[in-house]
Formats: C-alpha cells, sequence, structure tokens
C-alpha cells in the first residue's frame, strides 16, 4: 500500500531537521559542469552588460560636467560634441542590450540541457531501485519530482542564477565607480546597506523554511491527486466523494498556509527594498545638495575637489544601480531556495539505495555439440543454460530446466514482522504449483520471493540448483514469465505491447503469441488490428481484453517458468473458458505457479497449497486435499455452492 510522506505543519522545520541536503549546491555545479565553454560566454556577455549600465551612470557626470554646464554658462548653440557623446553612449548602451540578449537566450539553451541531463539520471536511478521504494513512495510524490522539481531549477538556472551573478558584478562595479566619484556619499550608502542586508535576511530566513515545506506539501498533493485519479470509479461507487473532497481539503491546506507563508515574506522584500532605496535616493540629494552648499571638500579615487551638480546627479543614479541589484538578488534568493529544496528532493531519490545485485550466474543461448556436451551460442536456440563462471577462470554451464526449490524460508517486509513461515516447497520441470488461501495469506508474496522483488530473511531457494541469489537479477526474471492480476499496458500498438515481451521478437513470433492465448481474434477486430494505438493504458479495452494481450506478452517471452498471479480473476467465465485453452497451452511443458482466484482454475494442478497466515497448512493434488476435508475441501465446497 503507498503511503504518503508526512507533510509538516506550517510552524514546523522540516522533517529532516535540515533545510536542504548537504552537498545540493555543488551536485548542482556538477551538471553545469558540462557546460563551460557556454557559460564562460555567459559570464562575458554579463560583463558587459554590467559594464555598460555602470558607464551610462558615469556618462550622466560628464555629459553635465563637461556639455551640457559649459554649454549654459557660454550659452553656445555648438551641439557637435555632444551629439558624438550621445552616440558614443548609445553604442554602449546596445552592446549592454545585446549582451544581456545572448546571455538570456544562452541560459535557457543551458538550464534545459542540465534539466534533461538531470531527468535521465534520476530516471536511470529510478528503474534501479528496488519494488520496496514503490510501495512506500505515492506514485503522484514520485512524479513530483519530474515536473514540480525539475520546473525549479529551471527557473533557477535560466533566471536566477544569471540574474543574481548579475547584480552581483553589477554591486561591484558600483561601488566601485561611487568611490570613484565620493568617498562621503559611499560611506553613507554602506550604512544604509547594512540596514539592508539586516531586513534581507531576516525575511529570506524565514520564506526558506516554508519554501522547503511547500515542495514537500506539493508531493503530498500531487500523490493524493493521483490516487484520487486512478480510483475514481471506486470514489463514485461508494459515493465517497464529499469525503474525497474533505481528505483533499486537508492536504490542500497543508499546501496553502506553506506556499501563502512563503510567498508573503517573498513578496514583501522587493516592495520593501524599493521604498527603502528611494528613501536613500532623497537622503542622498539632501546630503549632497549640503555638501556642495558648504562647500566641503569632497575626497574621491579620483583626488579631492568640490562636489559638482554632475557628481550628485550621477552618484544619485549609481546610488539606485546599486540598491536595486541587491534588491534583486534577495528577490531572485527565493526562487534560489525554492529551487534548492526542488533539487534537494531529486537527490534524495538519487541517493536512494539502489537494488542490490551481487549474483554473477547469468543466463545464455545453448545447444549442444558434436560431442553432446552443452555450449554458449550467440543467437536463439529456444535452449537456454545457467553460465557458471568459477575463481579459477574456468566456466560451467547448467541447462535450464525450471526446477524450484524453496527450502525452509522465513521472509518479512519489516525485519521484526515474519509474514512467512518456514515454506517449503519442489517445483520440478513441467510441474504446475498452485496456491491457494485467503487474501494476506501470502500466495503473492511466494512469487515476489522468486523473482527476488524481495530477498528472503531465512532459508533457501534454488533454480535448477543454484542459490538464486547468485544468479544476476535481470537474468533470473528473464527465466520468469509473469502475468499479474492488475494489467499494465502502455501507449503505443497493440504488436509493440504484445513485444515488450522479448523486444526482439519478429511480428510473425507476436502473433503466433497472440493466437496461442486466443486474443489474435479480438485483435483483428480493432480498427487498425496489431497497429491499433492504445492510449490510457488500454481503457478502450475491457479488462478480459487487456488480459489476453497480457498473457500474450508473457507468451512471446516463451519462458521456461511461468506464475500467474490471479491471472483470470478479472475475466468473465465465458471468457475464463477461452483463455483457459491458452493458458493451458501456454503452460504446457513448462514450471508454473499459479495463484488461484477460482479453485475451479487449478484442479489439475499437480500440486496444490494451501496457506493461512504465511504457513503452508494442506498440500497435495485436488483428489487428495479433498479426500482429507480439511481447509481446501472447505473452501471448494464453499465455492461450489456460491456457483
Amino acid at each position: 500500500m503507498n503511503k504518503s510522506p508526512k507533510t509538516p505543519g506550517p510552524a514546523a522545520m522540516p522533517a529532516n531537521g535540515r533545510r536542504f541536503k548537504p552537498g545540493t549546491i555543488r551536485r548542482l555545479l556538477s551538471y553545469l559542469g558540462a557546460y563551460r565553454i557556454p557559460l564562460i560566454l555567459v559570464v562575458v556577455c554579463i560583463l558587459i552588460s554590467a559594464g555598460a549600465s555602470v558607464a551610462s551612470a558615469l556618462f550622466i557626470q560628464t555629459l553635465i560636467d563637461d556639455f551640457i554646464t559649459p554649454m549654459l554658462l557660454n550659452q553656445s548653440s555648438d551641439f557637435s560634441e555632444l551629439l558624438k557623446a550621445i552616440t558614443t553612449m548609445g553604442c554602449i548602451f546596445a552592446a549592454g542590450i545585446l549582451a544581456t540578449l545572448i546571455y538570456n537566450r544562452m541560459m535557457a539553451v543551458i538550464a534545459q540541457g542540465t534539466l534533461k541531463d538531470i531527468r535521465d539520471a534520476m530516471f536511470s536511478k529510478m528503474q534501479k531501485l528496488p519494488i520496496r521504494y514503490f510501495d512506500t513512495h505515492t506514485h503522484g510524490d514520485i512524479m513530483s519530482h519530474y515536473t514540480n522539481d525539475t520546473d525549479t531549477l529551471r527557473q533557477m538556472i535560466s533566471q536566477s542564477i544569471p540574474q543574481a551573478f548579475s547584480s552581483c558584478v553589477t554591486i561591484l562595479a558600483v561601488f566601485c565607480s561611487m568611490l570613484y566619484l565620493s568617498f562621503w556619499l559611499t560611506l553613507f550608502v554602506l550604512l544604509a546597506v547594512v540596514f539592508i542586508l539586516r531586513a534581507i535576511k531576516k525575511i529570506a530566513g524565514k520564506s526558506s523554511t516554508y519554501f522547503m515545506k511547500q515542495q514537500e506539501s506539493l508531493g503530498t498533493v500531487n500523490g493524493f491527486i493521483e490516487e484520487m485519479i486512478n480510483g475514481q470509479k471506486v470514489v463514485k461507487v461508494f459515493c465517497h466523494e464529499e469525503r474525497a473532497k474533505e481528505d483533499f481539503d486537508k492536504v490542500n491546506d497543508e499546501l496553502c498556509e506553506c506556499a501563502t507563508a512563503a510567498n508573503i515574506y517573498a513578496n514583501i522584500l522587493m516592495p520593501i527594498m524599493n521604498n527603502i532605496g528611494y528613501i536613500l535616493y532623497v537622503l542622498l540629494a539632501v546630503l549632497g545638495g549640503a555638501m556642495a552648499i558648504a562647500g566641503i571638500t569632497n575626497f574621491s579615487l579620483a583626488g579631492a575637489g568640490t562636489l559638482t551638480l554632475g557628481t550628485i546627479a550621477s552618484f544619485l543614479t549609481l546610488s539606485r544601480n546599486f540598491v536595486n541589484p541587491i534588491a534583486q538578488v534577495s528577490q531572485q534568493l527565493t526562487s534560489v531556495i525554492t529551487a534548492l529544496a526542488g533539487a534537494s528532493r531529486i537527490f534524495e531519490l538519487m541517493d536512494e539505495e539502489p537494488e542490490a545485485d551481487n549474483g554473477y550466474v547469468t543466463l545464455v543461448n545453448a545447444k549442444y555439440d558434436k560431442n553432446g556436451e552443452l555450449t554458449e551460442c550467440d543467437h536463439s536456440t529456444s535452449m537456454w543454460a545457467w553460465k557458471h563462471p568459477h575463481h579459477d577462470g574456468t566456466v560451467t554451464y547448467t541447462k535450464l530446466e525450471g526446477n524450484v526449490v524453496l527450502d525452509h524460508v522465513d521472509f518479512g517486509y519489516v525485519p521484526d514482522k515474519i509474514v512467512l513461515h518456514d515454506i517449503s516447497l519442489y517445483a520440478e520441470p513441467g510441474q504446475k504449483i498452485a496456491f491457494v488461501g485467503s487474501t494476506g495469506a501470502g500466495k503473492t508474496t511466494i512469487t515476489n520471493l522468486i523473482n527476488r522483488f524481495y530477498d528472503i530473511a531465512d532459508g533457501k531457494i534454488r533454480y535448477d540448483g543454484i542459490n538464486i541469489n547468485k544468479i544476476k537479477k535481470d537474468d533470473l526474471r528473464r527465466s520468469l514469465g509473469v502475468v499479474l492480476q492488475d494489467v499494465n499496458l502502455f501507449t503505443g500498438t497493440v504488436m509493440e505491447n504484445i513485444r515488450y515481451g522479448r523486444l526482439d521478437a519478429t511480428d510473425e513470433e507476436c502473433i503466433t503469441a497472440a493466437k496461442l492465448a486466443n486474443a489474435d481474434k479480438f485483435i483483428r477486430m480493432l480498427p487498425q488490428g496489431y497497429n491499433t494505438v492504445l492510449e490510457g493504458d488500454g481503457s478502450g479495452l475491457s479488462q478480459g481484453q487487456r488480459q489476453l494481450i497480457s498473457i500474450a506478452r508473457a507468451a512471446v517471452a516463451d519462458p521456461p517458468v511461468m506464475i500467474l498471479d490471479e491471472a483470470t480473476s478479472s475475466i468473465d467465465t465465458r471468457t475464463e473458458t477461452i483463455v483457459q485453452s491458452g493458458m493451458d497451452a501456454l503452460m504446457y511443458g513448462r514450471t508454473v505457479f499459479v495463484i488461484a482466484h477460482r479453485l475451479s482454475t487449478v484442479q489439475n494442478s499437480d500440486v496444490i497449497m494451501v496457506l493461512d497466515h504465511g504457513r503452508i497448512i494442506e498440500r497435495g493434488s485436488h483428489n487428495d486435499l479433498i479426500a482429507q476435508k480439511g481447509r481446501y475441501y472447505a473452501l471448494y465446497t464453499g465455492a461450489f455452492e456460491l456457483e
């Protein structure tokens, strides 16, 4: 059963006790490292853009002191020098605009490329995670990593990082320019900046906590919605709409509280910074004017002198160019915090322990040579063998027969709660072994252990005499065909869905498998036959038709061992009769494990295992168990009476 991660309340700290996963920034930079050359070009463009911005502010001093003031005093009508200066400044502005355009476009390319790399790495890692991970995390929360979390990274990489870097460069350039104009006025600005930074620290600290919780709550909401969409028919059948809305309101309210708190602090930051900037502008104008009137000597990097009107005007413009970037950095900080929260969740997924596989025995195509010895070959021969390498460099081959033995197996999904107790069974090649019992008796769990979806706590499972822990999981699962009660069909044609069982199967082999499963007839009646595109998990097909395609998929894999997990439980009685003959043909000559919902489907089994609370309480053929008049007899007669 999927469990949604617990979402902390709006006043609580994140569940892990920290804001972000350690090393998040370093790992993000490692992905950006693949784009070193474009990033260098971006840095150059940002420097040009920042330089143009500072030059425009300094130009005001030159414009007023060297051109406008002399022209007014001398009443000159020669504007040629002024026009040259304005043209020069126009070129500088154009260079700044072009540089800004270039680096914004390049950052968009870098951002999408980086996100592609992250999504590829995340999906690749997801394929290596054990089934346990997907059993304990909602699908919606996992999907949130690919959507919401990566989208916050896109915004940070394409917008926040370049803007923040541009602002930092601008702050440094403007600061040097202010020192070039006036030490006294610069000192006054620095005193104001101390106050500004204290305000930013307090507001940003509040918002960072809530943005982290916002991402966690968003994953919870996505998980809930995904479950409700999948179970919408159940919701309507049981008139559960009002309760579903109440439950959704709870998780949605938590998200609303976290998002509201985060955005309140984020949204008030810029207005506060702007107002402080305006106040600083006015105070600088008053202070500069007073210094000029009082004749106070102005000290600067250019030397000592009087404070001119051009210097004051230029400094006022620089002050705006100094405070605005600080405001922009603080505003982008919220985007960065959100992105780091998303990145932290992504890297938590990437850092999950992968499915362990210490196996070294592999499955290979095999044939008998002239001497009658089993050898490996590079093409399909309908014969398989286990390739067992030894420490001395030699290799032995064991023909895959389908002999499965469970020897005193104990298992628990969690270490302190054992659900299977002392399970022993012996399935010889070609035998049909059936598991019956009430829900939760452990039937499906046994087949999960044979597949090594989970590892046993005690005992041994041997496949053709080989401990399955020594067999590589991919090779082990390739030798097992599985037909589940819940059918998963993928977007694509019917042919592609059947070929999913063996990717190198030809069209003819897929059609043969469909005929074996008695699916060929209804498939040919579809609009485009085998080329009909299925969408929405094959929602246009009946449950029985979807199951027939699933059986055909297992048939084309042609495995020596089959696991049928209540494969016909979703099919009506008439369809079951059609399917059963195909199933019998599919099972012929194979070792088969059947989990039965209808006892009528297991009467011809070689051995029937009756399970109860994780223990085998009865075993034998149908006739033997009926003669014993035990639990199986009670189940069978009850089912017979119900029919």
